[in-house]
């Protein structure tokens, strides 16, 4: 039975939702954040929410109240909604500054699992982007540090290991974000011990369940997909369709929870990275981890509907 202290922290939690995210605390009861979907990071004994918050491009906005208005509201849905993954960038513009500054003005970064990157050549310039991504960040440590696309990665990968030694990185890991890039990244892990790798997996995107996916599986690497959407161009093939009404099936309300529940479906795959500047698109994202996922078949019809 829920202790009298869960059920205030938990009613505080709510109440903080239904200020901030009206839309989405209309079903907090339904949909509790203890209920979001979750998997281990393969090589520790800790979970992750399976819905995380990208940030590149709707981020990048100046840090003054009017353009972080909008995006506090994101990120009191992402976190109230029971989301903890942050994925940002050095070279995302604003991105660092701004998630830094609403997880500040939120008091959420003990909530918050913060991932960021390095794309620098040379050691230093590597270690100086660090540090300045710890500042922009207001913090101390990053979870999860990664080498962007492959720039300069074993210089990167040997800083990355020296400042997980040093306990200011909890993982490390690498990124790419085009197909084209997929043999390039199972080589690196092939020969680097990683805890991460993160890629474009999607509906149009699928060269990741060939190879990558299954070797991840085999060695235990967590993975990060990003453009899940191919940044809203899967959506606007359906803006003018109406849900069909077998999403039921899956639990799906929206064309949105099927493309991520099409991605959760597969086993190899830790958490997925939407990217939204809209509170209200954040809510509708965290209730795909929610619910049953598709079977082969019903992914298979999920794909041909964005066909």
């Amino acid at each position: 039975m829920p202790s009298r202290r869960h059920f205030i922290q938990r009613s505080a939690a709510l109440f903080g939702l239904a200020a901030a995210a009206p839309w989405l605390a209309r079903d907090a009861f339904a949909l509790t954040p203890e209920q979001l979907l979750q998997r281990r990071i393969p090589n520790s004994d800790e979970f992750l929410p399976v819905i995380g918050l990208g940030t590149s491009r709707t981020f990048d906005v100046r840090l003054d109240d009017a353009s972080l208005e909008p995006l506090d509201e994101v990120m009191r849905t992402f976190i109230n909604g029971g989301g903890t993954l942050i994925d940002t960038a050095p070279s995302y513009g604003n991105a660092e500054a701004v998630s830094g500054e609403l997880l500040k003005r939120t008091s959420t970064r003990d909530k918050a699992f913060l991932a960021s990157k390095v794309s620098a050549s040379g050691r230093e310039r590597g270690l100086a982007q660090v540090e300045a991504s710890l500042r922009a960040l207001h913090t101390e440590r990053f979870d999860l540090l990664q080498v962007h696309n492959l720039q300069d990665t074993r210089t990167q990968l040997g800083l990355l290991r020296e400042l997980k030694e040093q306990g200011k990185v909890r993982y490390i890991g690498i990124t790419h974000y085009r197909e084209a890039a997929h043999d390039d990244l199972l080589e690196v892990l092939a020969k680097e011990s990683l805890d991460f790798v993160q890629f474009n997996y999607s509906v149009a995107e699928r060269n990741a369940e060939k190879r990558l996916l299954p070797y991840c599986a085999d060695r235990g690497i967590a993975t990060l997909i990003n453009r899940p959407f191919q940044r809203g161009q899967l959506l606007h093939r359906v803006e003018d369709k109406p849900l069909p009404d077998w999403a039921i099936e899956v639990d799906a309300t929206s064309w949105a929870q099927l493309l991520l529940k099409f991605i959760l479906a597969h086993p190899a795959v830790t958490v997925v990275l939407p990217a939204t500047s809209k509170a209200r698109y954040m809510a509708d994202n965290l209730k795909a981890g929610h619910g049953r996922l598709p079977d082969a078949a019903l992914r298979e019809r999920i794909a041909r509907a964005f066909s």
